[in-house]
């Protein structure tokens, strides 16, 4: 009898730690359904560490502080602008020089504010430096020549540059809008604890070859960390964090959102403050230097900021992991992510404008074209310079 009411408080107990964990993936999975909804966007993305998993970014010091300019008088209908766009952080430079900054809808400058696809071209910046080290030797290399578990799925026959160019060929619905497309389904696989390595091992559909045109897919950014992790033996937090954002400086504690298995969510888990996103531009800007250290090779900065994935003619151009746009300027790219998040880099006017959103009207017709003429409207502001 003793052995059976043993067991029986044994069985309840399992059951209770199957219960906790249960309901902290429907927490998670709640979260993700709720995330963007009106009355939560803004705090949601202030607040993503307690929504789901997450991962500290090791290896990080304070950063110096941003040298103070004179302050930008910014465009007569900058306030509007900053309205219709949700704006919750702004933060510009000017010869790397802070000339204006401003946190709106109740953010602030300690905010660790969720990047969402502005994280890509941090991977790409890291991807810069480990060719640098040797790790990858040569960007036609398929990636699952690299990756072992990728044999069998759509990414056989991509290489890492078809991947950093988005032209992978992988069938990928990226529809937000839409419950059943590939980029939400990823999504409850981060809420409810699963794998995002096993989620990209199952795609398994291409209907282009590889290389041949450009198509936006999140699920490709999530290869190349794999990649990555591969060649390195390292988690892409320790990666980031010993070879970006610990050279660059920190002014908040970064951190990842993970699956369930502690794997970033490399295509756009990564949380920092609206400056310390600015930072990423201002090194890029300077040929990939900050301060007075060389971060990314010079060359890898040019060559991923150039307009080389093949896109269709009038749409947006695309470099491994940054945009460019069509009409752009030399030296002018963006980092960009969901719901008006913006890293835009102008090298001509030393500007460089790190935008944080809760824009829920970010692919209306005609929203980035605004978000567009404000960035070139602000760099053709002269520089006031006192007497």
């Amino acid at each position: 009898m003793r052995r059976v009411v043993t067991g029986v408080f044994a069985l309840l107990a399992v059951l209770g730690v199957v219960g906790v964990f249960q309901r902290e993936a429907l927490l998670r999975l709640n979260a993700v359904n709720t995330l963007f909804a009106p009355e939560k966007i803004v705090h949601n993305f202030s607040n993503m560490g307690a929504l789901f998993h997450t991962a500290e970014v090791p290896h990080v010091v304070p950063a110096a502080p941003l040298p103070i300019g004179d302050p930008l008088s910014l465009p007569p209908d900058w306030d509007k602008w900053v309205a219709r766009r949700a704006v919750t952080g702004a933060v510009v430079l000017r010869s790397g020089a802070l000339v204006h900054e401003s946190y709106h809808l109740g953010t602030g400058q300690e905010d660790l504010r969720i990047s969402w696809s502005v994280a890509k071209s941090y991977l790409s910046a890291l991807f810069g430096v480990l060719v640098a080290e040797g790790h990858v030797e040569n960007l036609d290399t398929h990636v699952a020549d690299l990756v072992p578990s990728l044999r069998g799925s759509a990414y056989e026959g991509a290489s890492i540059r078809d991947v950093l160019q988005m032209s992978s060929g992988v069938v990928f619905n990226e529809d937000y809008f839409d419950f059943w497309s590939d980029i939400n389904k990823m999504g409850r696989v981060l809420a409810l604890g699963g794998s995002m390595d096993a989620f990209a091992q199952r795609q398994d559909k291409r209907d282009i070859s590889p290389g041949s045109e450009w198509r936006y897919v999140s699920i490709d950014t999530h290869v190349l960390a794999m990649v990555a992790r591969e060649v390195t033996g390292k988690s892409l937090p320790e990666l980031l964090g010993a070879h970006i954002l610990g050279p660059l400086g920190v002014e908040g504690a970064p951190f990842y959102l993970t699956d369930g298995h502690g794997v970033a969510f490399a295509l756009g888990g990564l949380n920092l403050t609206t400056r310390d996103f600015a930072r990423l531009g201002e090194m890029f800007r300077r040929e990939g230097q900050f301060g007075d250290r060389q971060i990314v090779p010079k060359a890898w900065v040019h060559e991923s900021t150039q307009p080389s994935a093949n896109t269709a003619p009038g749409q947006l151009q695309y470099g491994y992991q940054w945009w460019i746009p069509e009409d752009a300027r030399a030296g002018e790219f963006f980092a960009r992510g969901v719901y008006g998040q913006f890293v835009y880099v102008d090298k001509s006017s030393q500007t460089v404008i790190a935008i944080n959103a809760a824009d829920r009207r970010f692919r209306d017709p005609g929203a980035f074209d605004d978000a567009l003429a404000m960035f070139r409207n602000i760099t053709r502001i002269p520089e006031v310079k006192d007497d």
